[in-house]
């Protein structure tokens, strides 16, 4: 059985591939390294790692092209991501996030902070308190296995899909701002990345199909999963809207790219 978790490095420059390779081994997690973007994808389907270091500027495939390869492959697109680059501009963070990313640290950084930053997303994948599994409508989300059923069927969500589906179910009924959202699934909250929110939920949505009613749009604010009960009356031979204490439902469809993207 796995106990040791493992986190594989993707840079081309050797040295700073050993110096954190050194220091990650020195913390108690067992290291792969790729110095280009072909081996990193060939080591992540073969070793599943529980987290990649990914650099951007890679020879052979860069690292963008990895990380859309990553999260097309089923088998990695659970996998958490920490984009490192040399390019400190805000739009860059911010593609690196709304492609998935679950944070990035920009050149130069502090070895300590690259350490705290795993520590700080393996810590949010770890199952929550609340490890039973939640149900709402036809929609099952299981922490334990980091699995999501919509009527029975299995459905393939990155990490930070996941969490963003956790959130909003666990709080079902509550509107989630955008800086909320930010916060418990990203780790930061600030204003100017509201759309990356915004772009995971219209994919979120677009895995959940027909289930995607359960995600509403509130204008202005954020989102909400609606509690079953404030979206369906009762009516003859209809059930009070009970799902076995959880519950979310209708949503409104999408807005402008202010509201959902």
């Amino acid at each position: 059985m796995k106990t040791t978790q493992t986190i594989l490095i993707v840079e081309d420059e050797k040295d700073i591939r050993e110096v954190l390779a050194f220091n990650l081994r020195r913390e108690g997690y067992g290291v792969l390294e790729a110095g280009d973007g072909r081996l990193a994808l060939e080591l992540a389907v073969e070793k599943k790692p529980d987290l990649i270091l990914l650099d951007l500027m890679l020879p052979v495939l860069d690292g963008l092209s990895v990380s859309r390869s990553l999260q097309r492959d089923p088998a990695t697109a659970g996998v958490p991501v920490i984009m490192i680059t040399a390019k400190g501009e805000e739009v860059d963070r911010i593609v690196g996030l709304e492609l998935g990313a679950a944070d990035y640290v920009t050149k130069p950084f502090s070895v300590r902070e690259v350490i705290l930053r795993i520590r700080s997303v393996l810590r949010r994948r770890a199952v929550p308190g609340e490890a039973a599994p939640v149900y709402c409508g036809d929609i099952r989300l299981d922490a334990a296995d980091h699995a999501v059923r919509v009527a029975g069927v299995s459905i393939g969500l990155t990490v930070t899909e996941f969490r963003l589906l956790e959130d909003l179910m666990r709080n079902k009924g509550k509107v989630r701002s955008r800086a909320q959202l930010l916060d418990a699934v990203w780790g930061f909250s600030f204003e100017g990345y509201a759309r990356t929110v915004d772009t995971h939920i219209r994919r979120l949505r677009s895995k959940l199909g027909n289930s995607a009613e359960h995600i509403e749009t509130v204008r202005g604010i954020g989102y909400r999963a609606k509690d079953d009960r404030d979206a369906v009356e009762p009516g003859p031979g209809r059930p009070g809207g009970d799902c076995g204490g959880c519950s979310l439902p209708d949503g409104g469809g999408d807005a402008s790219w202010e509201e959902e993207l």
